[in-house]
């Protein structure tokens, strides 16, 4: 399931300013699959965006290419 933590880093990296700082952690289960990102603190503002928008549709994008392969998975911004 390495596409999609390269699918979070693609994403993470074109919004932040400090796109060396971005990492991101994966812990999957059976059938869940948890993205653990963080970010340079200055930069989290960017990450969560207006109302949490930016998040919103990164969590969305996820949420359609991991069930292509039947899973279910979880962004958590640290």
């Amino acid at each position: 399931m390495g596409q999609l933590k390269d699918l979070t880093l693609q994403m993470a990296r074109a919004v932040v300013n400090n796109s060396d700082q971005v990492k991101v952690e994966e812990v999957e289960g059976a059938s869940m699959i948890v993205l653990e990102l963080s970010v340079d603190p200055d930069d989290m503002g960017r990450i969560i965006g207006k109302e949490g928008r930016v998040a919103n549709a990164m969590r969305t994008l996820l949420r359609t290419s991991a069930a292509k392969d039947g899973k279910r998975v979880n962004l958590e911004i640290v």
